[in-house]
């Protein structure tokens, strides 16, 4: 059974920073893209980042270049977004996803297979 768990979320002072992980399992990672989203209220989800494990690369929505990086620890299957200067606009429910693919972009909601259930982060003083 495919399983894909996020955690790190919480509440951030802005320009503030947050580490979300990503733990896949009931797959392996070959071939393995692991994308981050995210879904504020009253809002459409909005692709932030994805990185395929077959070649390490990422690839970065505009709205967070810059500021999010993904990375990928092949071992633990795990798949992190570090997020830096964060805003009180960046609050919304963050989710990972995951699909056999390698991304020659940032691969959007409709291309992926599995879904975590998303943590929440809140940006506010």
């Amino acid at each position: 059974q495919v399983q894909l768990v996020e955690s790190g979320g919480g509440l951030v002072q802005p320009g503030g920073s947050l580490r979300l992980s990503c733990a896949a399992s009931g797959l392996t990672t070959d071939y393995l893209t692991i994308g981050w989203f995210r879904q504020a209220p009253g809002k459409e989800r909005e692709g932030l980042a994805c990185i395929s494990f077959s070649d390490d690369e990422t690839y970065y929505a505009d709205s967070v270049k810059g500021r999010f990086t993904i990375s990928g620890d092949n071992a633990k299957s795990t798949v992190y977004l570090q997020m830096n200067n964060l805003k009180p606009e960046d609050t919304a429910v963050y989710y990972c996803a995951a699909v056999r693919d390698v991304p020659f972009e940032l691969l959007p909601d409709s291309f992926y297979d599995y879904w975590g259930q998303g943590t929440q982060v809140t940006v506010s003083p």
